[in-house]
């Protein structure tokens, strides 16, 4: 998956596009882009050898800014919401939703 994504162009150090070979040293500035959000990290140190997931955050700073959440959450709320004209019929939650909005307005 992750060479997938560096042949994609998700993943940035200091700035400049990799590929999946290229090596990580200590104080690198990593960028990678999922589902919509720039994930941002400081590289610490460098691990002698394979580690576990809960080790990680020793070798690594995350500097992912709070905003990059505020807007894909927003995202989320504004696609469950909108529907474009003419997909056809309601479905059985957005039929009950409309019977019950007429059922006040009477």
């Amino acid at each position: 998956m992750a060479s997938e994504a560096c042949k994609k162009g998700h993943v940035r150090i200091n700035g400049k596009a990799v590929k999946p070979s290229r090596e990580v040293y200590k104080l690198d500035e990593i960028v990678v882009r999922k589902n919509q959000i720039n994930y941002e990290f400081d590289v610490l140190d460098i691990p002698p050898g394979r580690v576990s997931a809960k080790l990680v955050d020793i070798y690594r700073k995350d500097t992912t800014p709070k905003e990059a959440f505020q807007n894909t959450e927003l995202l989320r709320l504004s696609k469950n919401h909108y529907r474009e004209k003419g997909l056809g019929r309601p479905t059985k939650k957005e039929r009950r939703d409309i019977d019950d909005y007429l059922d006040e307005t009477e």
